[in-house]
This record gives C-alpha cells, structure tokens and sequence, in this order.
C-alpha cells in the first residue's frame, strides 16, 4: 500500500501535467487564432450573398487579398432574397478594417481542383470607405469546379466537332475530291500549277528588268520624274490659287466677286418679288388672267394661221405650197433680171425720149 507521500507526490505529478496540458492547449489556440488578431481580439461581422454557396462550410477561412483575416460563421439560404438567396456571414479581424471597404469584392473560390472552398475579398479597386459591423459587401460570382468542368466538355465536344471535319476534309482531299485533291493527286494539275508558277516567275523577272509597261513603270527614273514634275507644277498651281493669281485664284480670293454674285442675287431676289406682286409685263403675265387669256388667244391664231398655211389656203398658202406659183414668181424674178441686164448694155434702146416741137 502506496505511503502518504507517495500519494501526494503522484498528484502533484497529475496536477502539473494537466497545468502543462493546459498552457499548451492554450497556446495552440492562440497560434491558430493569429492569423485573424487572436482569441480575445475585437471581430466584426460582413455579410454577403451569393447564388450558390459552391460547398463553402462554416469555420471555412476568409482572406483579404491571399491573407487569412477571419472564418465564415454562417451559411443559410433566405428565400426571398432573390435572386442572390444564399447569405454567407463572416467574422474578421477589427484591426484589418483599413483595409476593407463597402464596394469590396466578395467570392466564393476554391483551393485547387479538390481543395475545400474558401471567402476571398478582393480591395483591388476599392475606393469606399470601410465598412461598419454587419455591414453587407457586394458578391462577385467566380466559376466554380462544375462551371468549368461544363465549359471545358463544351470546349472539348467543339474540338471534337472541328477535328471530325479536319479529318472528313483530309479523308476528301486523299481521294482526289476538290481544288486541294486535284493539286495533290493529279500530276497534270501539279504540272500546271508548276508552269504557272514558272511563268510568272518569268514575268516578275522581266518586270524587274525593266521590260513592258510595267517594268518601265517600276525601273524608269523617267517616269518618275514626269510625274514629279507634274506634282511639282500641281503644287505651283495651287500656291498660285492660294496667292489670288489668274481668273479662279480672283475666284477664290477676291471680295468684289463674292459682292458681285451677292449683289446680283438680292437683284434677282428683288426682280422675283416684282414679278410675285404682279409688277411689270413679266409680273402681269403671271399673275393677270385677261393677259394670260389674250396670250393663249394670240397663240391660238397663230396656230391656225400657220396650219391655213399649211394647208394652202390663203395667198401664203398658195406660195408655201403651190408649186406653179413658184415658178411664176421664179420665172418673173428671172425675166425682171434679164430686163436690168439689156438696160445696163443698152440703155437707149429702152430710155429713148422723143421731144416734138410744135
């Protein structure tokens, strides 16, 4: 049987191992909880929501830019908060609060393929100022594990859909079919291809030669110097423009012209407005009807006038259309020609006076 001492002793031992226990217990949650100020340290409450919690767990870390700053403390779902239902609550640091602002972005992200999800908030472009306690930070949606799962099968079944028909082209080129068949399965067509090639390996030699139009156009120093000129006077004749010289530089230039062509529009603005009030014959042409009237009366008869005419009628007629007049009057006109040539010869022959004395 253990003495007294003994018994003692062994609960000394006991009472110092739990003590020891102890310290180092606390001492380990103190070196846990560091990385959000500590046990005792001041925290504040964020909320945010999200469409989908993506598998984010209560005790899951929030970082600040990559830095551990505090744990999510609640996930739940509020129905009628739509259409961003899921309400995550977070609990930081006090002394991280210089960092945080309310425009502060807040995802949900994932650590690696099959690492557990994690609050990231982002004070990139922040510029709000901080935020007080359960105070709400804007959400950001980032793609989760099964976003980019899907996206990756539908990036997969679209390469799957290209490479089938890089593979049916290839299969359609290997048996002859189209442009690319024919040029790798016909000689001849390689043939020609490779003629033509040579041919214009010819042309673009002559060319480079200086031969044909289109080598002189390239290889000439001539024809560059033409056209220089030509840009040269081109130049000359718009400094010349530009100074007031010659009829279109005056055109250009020259105040009296403008004054002349405005002047002579306000005349034509005020001749119009005479003729508008009915001044003047122009005025009363367009605007009396007894003249119109009488006008229309006086084209009338001159078109009847020119149709009698016409139509023989009248001695007007007679000459425009009857023929044997004509020559009457063409045969008088001949014979009275006839007559002033004899009295030009002979005159006494016609102009004999006889005077008689009684």
């Amino acid at each position: 049987m253990p003495s007294q001492d003994e018994l003692k002793w062994s609960q000394l031992k006991v009472g110092v191992l739990v003590v020891a226990s102890l310290a180092a217990l606390t001492g380990m949650i103190f070196l846990m909880s560091g990385s959000t100020g500590g046990l005792f340290s001041k925290k504040m409450r964020l909320r945010s929501y999200f469409d989908n919690a993506d598998g984010l767990k209560v005790g899951a870390p929030v970082t600040l830019d990559g830095v551990t700053i505090g744990n999510v403390i609640g996930v739940r779902i509020l129905p009628h908060h739509e259409p961003n239902s899921v309400e995550v609550t977070c609990s930081v640091g006090a002394q991280f609060l210089p960092s945080l602002h309310t425009d502060s972005a807040v995802s949900i992200n994932q650590a690696g393929v099959l690492g557990d999800s994690f609050v990231d908030i982002s004070s990139a472009t922040a510029r709000g100022p901080a935020p007080n306690d359960n105070a709400e930070l804007p959400g950001a949606s980032a793609p989760g594990i099964p976003e980019v799962i899907r996206t990756s099968q539908e990036t997969l079944a679209e390469t799957n859909e290209v490479l089938s028909k890089i593979g049916t082209t290839v299969e359609t080129i290997n048996h002859g079919q189209g442009a690319a068949g024919l040029l790798l399965n016909d000689p001849q067509t390689a043939q020609k291809l490779t003629l033509m090639l040579s041919e214009m390996e010819t042309l673009t030699r002559q060319i480079s030669s200086g031969k044909g139009s289109l080598g002189k156009l390239i290889t000439d120093d001539q024809l560059y110097d033409r056209a220089n000129d030509t840009i040269a006077k081109l130049n000359d004749l718009a400094t010349r423009l530009d100074s007031g010289e010659g009829s279109a530089g005056k055109m250009l230039r020259d105040d009296s012209l403008f004054n002349n062509l405005n002047q002579a529009a306000s005349n034509t603005n005020a001749l119009l407005a005479q003729i508008n009030k009915g001044n003047g014959a122009l005025g009363k042409l367009a605007h009396d009807p007894v003249l119109a009237q009488k006008l229309q009366d006086s084209i009338t008869q001159m078109d009847t006038l020119l149709k009698n005419v016409n139509d023989g009628k009248g001695s007007l007629g007679q000459l425009a259309v009857n023929p044997a007049l004509y020559q009457h009057a063409d045969e008088t006109l001949a014979q009275g020609g006839s007559l002033v040539t004899e009295l030009r010869k002979n005159p006494k022959k016609y102009l004999t006076v006889h005077v008689k004395l009684f």
